[in-house]
């Protein structure tokens, strides 16, 4: 399910916000909004890899990707806007990689596949 709605959330989210302004609404320039998007976008990574974590490997360095992506982004002023091009690119890629790095640790369980094995 949590990650069913991520899948909705990163395809729909580059499609959705280039018609808002077509609409008449420009949030993508407001800071408070691009604020809450990441805020919203980090609770819901930091939830979906908790799962993974909890249920199956224990291994913490997808939220330290997922962290460290969302700080990249959120600090995405401080370099300057020459560069927040290309400070968007590498804090998405921290995060989309968190996510890919708690699904390949979630399928290599081996105590997964004993849990459901019929005794």
């Amino acid at each position: 399910m949590v990650t069913s709605l991520c899948a909705i959330h990163c395809i729909m989210l580059p499609v959705i916000l280039p018609i808002l302004p077509l609409l008449g609404l420009t949030a993508g320039h407001n800071h408070a909004f691009e604020g809450i998007v990441l805020l919203l976008t980090m609770a819901l990574g930091f939830f979906t890899l908790f799962v993974g974590f909890h249920r199956y490997h224990r291994k913490l360095y997808p939220f330290y990707a997922l962290f460290l992506g969302g700080f990249i982004y959120w600090q995405r002023g401080a370099w300057g806007s020459e560069y927040e091009h290309l400070i968007l690119i590498v804090g998405a890629t921290l995060v989309v990689s968190a996510h890919v790095m708690n699904m390949r640790l979630c399928n290599s369980c081996n105590s997964c596949e004993d849990e459901h094995q019929p005794s």
